[in-house]
């Protein structure tokens, strides 16, 4: 077989020629963004963020604009945050005959700004219970009153002792017979936000995670966002926290990765690039593989997608290869799903990961139900036909190589119905049994060639 091109779709049941086609919002995904439906509604909804903005494009244009709006982004001020996420969620949302500017993630500090929003609710969205513990404050543990130690406890505890008296030892004393008030150790102190605070953190976060997802579907911005490691790292970490994370935060960042996925190197989170969440190659890929056996439909398809996409790049194949087994074995479960994306998104991702090397077409040819649930994508068939060529392909690959020819001469009969009633593949699976007959094999006795020259 050939070695994959760069030009090839990813995982999509699209063609196969062209590059890969971005994804449109996935059936089955929420749809309770806050700004996700603002571009699209004249009438602003009960969960937007503010009132219903009629932005000009020329808007975009202005330098001066542009740094308004990163400003207001960094200030954290509700009306300038609320502002500015809806101002950037018209101007990045995509309409056919919508006229916008195609570089905004190029504007200076933007998208590190938004990245900071994100950052910001991440920073308090795990429940109090599941947080570090609290750490214990020891600076100026040996003075009277610093702002910080233990003055409360040495002062208060006993009204006889004098300055000029208190030491060292009487104030550790001091502190192993008084426990510090609870509030003084918080790491947020007085500034705790209660229901309602981290609600609207929460809310502001999914709006950036929507104008991010909307930036990625922009030309002028994949380069940027493909090589900074800080946008990568936050949408990582977003669907790798998927389980206890927003269900339209999560879809927004995986969407965000599959757009990015035909320039994504996994090899930047070694890199010396500066790092913010420390995210290592080989967590990345769990964090996918934990999206791929997600029973949200979704998320499913798109992790398929996505593994489809990164294995174009052979940069990414040695943090993948581990996984091969776990991937082959849910993709083939997915073909076996009545959701025809679901198939789609299965078939796609496996015919890339078929093209990688021998040993990949020997594990996925003796997976358990692979070449049943291929055949059943062909005969049922698939409304999309591409899909059904790549399953053909797939076979394709399969039969190449000797030691699967022993597995695949049990479907021989198979093989030769499709030749015969299915026009559209009967030359790919010509081929095929040509390929299954006339080749000699060291576990069986070579038949005669009588389906080829």
């Amino acid at each position: 077989m050939q070695k994959r091109d760069l030009n090839k779709s990813g995982g999509s049941g699209g063609g196969s020629a062209a590059p890969a086609p971005k994804r449109g919002r996935p059936f089955g995904s929420t749809s309770g963004s806050a700004a996700g439906s603002s571009a699209a509604d004249s009438v602003a909804p009960s969960t937007l963020l503010g009132p219903s903005l009629q932005v000009h494009t020329s808007f975009a244009a202005s330098d001066q604009n542009n740094k308004r709006i990163v400003l207001a982004l960094q200030s954290g001020l509700k009306s300038e945050l609320t502002w500015a996420l809806n101002t950037l969620t018209l101007l990045s949302f995509k309409e056919k005959e919508d006229m916008r500017k195609d570089s905004l993630a190029k504007i200076s500090g933007l998208l590190d700004a938004l990245l900071q929003v994100i950052d910001d609710w991440r920073d308090i969205a795990l429940p109090r219970e599941l947080q570090k513990t609290r750490r214990v404050r020891t600076l100026g543990s040996n003075s009277l009153v610093t702002g910080f130690g233990y003055e409360y406890e040495a002062l208060g505890s006993n009204d006889n002792v004098k300055q000029s008296g208190l030491t060292d030892a009487s104030v550790q004393k001091n502190v192993a017979k008084f426990r510090p008030s609870e509030w003084w150790y918080e790491e947020d102190g007085l500034f705790n936000l209660d229901d309602e605070g981290r609600a609207e953190k929460q809310q502001c976060a999914v709006a950036a995670s929507n104008i991010i997802r909307n930036f990625s579907f922009m030309p002028e911005n994949e380069v940027i966002m493909a090589g900074n490691r800080h946008c990568l790292e936050t949408v990582f970490q977003c669907i790798e926290d998927h389980s206890t994370e927003d269900e339209e935060l999560v879809t927004n960042a995986l969407e965000t990765i599959v757009n990015l996925a035909p320039l994504l190197d996994l090899r930047i989170f070694s890199s010396s690039k500066p790092s913010y969440i420390k995210i290592t190659e080989k967590r990345a890929v769990q964090a996918i593989m934990g999206m791929l056996g997600s029973a949200v439909k979704a998320w499913h398809c798109a992790a398929a997608e996505l593994l489809g996409r990164l294995i174009i790049n052979p940069d990414n194949e040695p943090f993948l290869l581990p996984f091969f087994p776990q991937i082959h074995k849910r993709l083939v479960d997915l073909m076996s799903s009545p959701a025809l994306d679901a198939q789609a998104a299965a078939v796609g991702a496996l015919y890339n990961l078929a093209e990688v090397n021998m040993d990949c077409r020997l594990k996925l040819a003796s997976e358990r139900w692979a070449v049943d649930r291929l055949l059943r994508v062909i005969r049922a068939p698939h409304p999309v036909p591409e899909v059904c060529r790549k399953a053909a392909m797939i076979l394709e690959s399969l039969v190449s190589e000797p030691q699967n020819k022993a597995l695949l001469l049990a479907y021989e009969n198979a093989f030769a119905e499709i030749l015969f009633s299915d026009t559209r593949y009967s030359d790919t699976f010509a081929r095929i049994l040509y390929e299954l007959t006339s080749r000699p094999s060291n576990k069986f006795t070579a038949a005669r060639g009588v389906w080829g020259m």
